[in-house]
């Protein structure tokens, strides 16, 4: 890429701080009964973490990437993008593979078969061979593990995407919506194994999430920045996250769902994750409204200590993933075996999360150890280019 062509990136740790956010919230979301997962998004509003991630992720797509397309590097974008697709293709499968081995060996020293059911591995355990390809193609997923194969779809067909906003940004945000409308109306989905079953999170659907989130990225989000700095947003974005906040509050206290009319209730319901009902993408919109009014780019706090093992996990968030799955599991296992008492939770939760932070610790000081090392085909040219060096 030619010295005029490069663009400069300058990160935004907003991204990270609620990335590392979303990863401590999906690890408490994932240890059933967790009395410390009433402090996660998932309880008090439509939606959860996993709007936070491909938001995110779709908006960095459409920030670093669209101005690389736009400026006719489409083929070191799709490198890029693909090579980003495959290490997570494989931490999927190897994060599948131990995941199960984990599972067979608790439910075997244990005597237990709980475990193989509750997390979707007695299959595999049965007929491995059925099973290994199935996960190979991203048909069959343990519970836990279903949001890593939607990432991969949406990054691999990121770069044709990101080819079509750059030219036509509207039209392809129209197209998006015409897709997930056809998808909500006709059941369009992957299929997944067993035979019948699809997966958990609909690529036709949630490509919504992360196509809107790159035409932010790639230049939307100053088109519509009036709106969001419009006192009327604001107010209709508070009312939709205190309505959500209701309505759900109803679904932990009964006393509170006799006021929820019965024909808002069938406009309403069911609230579905797998097709990524409106009401979980307008709630966590309107979170978003909030966050960039309130929350700027240069926000002091986002370099303070305090915020810092957040933003740490944040930015290695792929790794840190794959941990919280072992960790959660690890935690639900001993809340199982040994004890369900209140302290037992708070000390093992907090425990999984200091266990996470010291992983992305000696990840970010390993990225800053320097790289001694030289390209040798790189050094080799060089001498060849030199007179009276061979």
């Amino acid at each position: 890429m030619a010295e005029q062509d490069k663009v400069s990136v300058e990160r935004d740790l907003r991204l990270d701080l609620f990335r590392g956010v979303g990863l401590w919230m999906i690890f408490l979301d994932h240890i059933p009964h967790d009395v410390v997962s009433w402090l996660t998004l998932r309880n008090y509003g439509f939606s959860d973490a996993a709007e936070f991630f491909v938001f995110i992720s779709g908006y960095l797509a459409g920030f670093i990437y669209g101005p690389i397309i736009k400026a006719g590097h489409f083929l070191a974008a799709l490198k890029r993008l693909w090579k980003r697709a495959m290490e997570m293709y494989v931490a999927h499968i190897m994060l599948f593979l131990v995941f199960t081995a984990q599972i067979a060996r608790t439910v075997r020293k244990f005597d237990n078969p709980l475990y193989e059911d509750e997390f979707n591995v007695h299959n595999f355990l049965l007929h491995p061979d059925v099973l290994i390809g199935q996960a190979l193609s991203l048909r069959y997923k343990p519970v836990n593990l279903d949001v890593l194969p939607l990432y991969i779809a949406l990054i691999a067909t990121a770069p044709f995407m990101l080819w079509a906003m750059v030219r036509r940004p509207n039209l392809t945000l129209l197209g998006s919506i015409v897709l997930y409308i056809c998808a909500r109306k006709f059941d369009w989905n992957l299929a997944s194994y067993p035979p019948g079953t699809t997966w958990y999170f609909n690529p036709f659907a949630w490509q919504l999430m992360f196509i809107f989130a790159a035409w932010c990225g790639t230049g939307g989000a100053n088109k519509i920045w009036p709106i969001i700095q419009s006192r009327l947003a604001l107010a209709v974005a508070l009312l939709w996250i205190l309505f959500g906040f209701l309505i759900v509050m109803s679904w932990h206290f009964a006393i509170l769902g006799w006021w929820v009319p019965a024909w808002l209730n069938k406009m309403m319901y069911p609230i579905d994750k797998t097709d990524l009902d409106m009401l979980r993408f307008t709630h966590f919109l309107a979170l978003a409204l909030v966050v960039v009014r309130f929350v700027p780019h240069n926000w002091a706090a986002l370099t303070s200590k305090w915020l810092r093992p957040m933003v740490m996990c944040g930015q290695h968030s792929l790794p840190i993933f794959c941990f919280g799955v072992f960790l959660s599991f690890a935690a639900h296992w001993v809340l199982m075996q040994y004890t369900r008492g209140v302290w037992e939770q708070l000390a093992i939760s907090a425990a999984g999360i200091l266990v996470m932070i010291a992983i992305a610790w000696v990840l970010d000081r390993a990225d800053k150890v320097p790289d001694l090392f030289v390209d040798a085909a790189e050094t080799e040219g060089k001498a060849a280019l030199e007179p009276g060096k061979a």
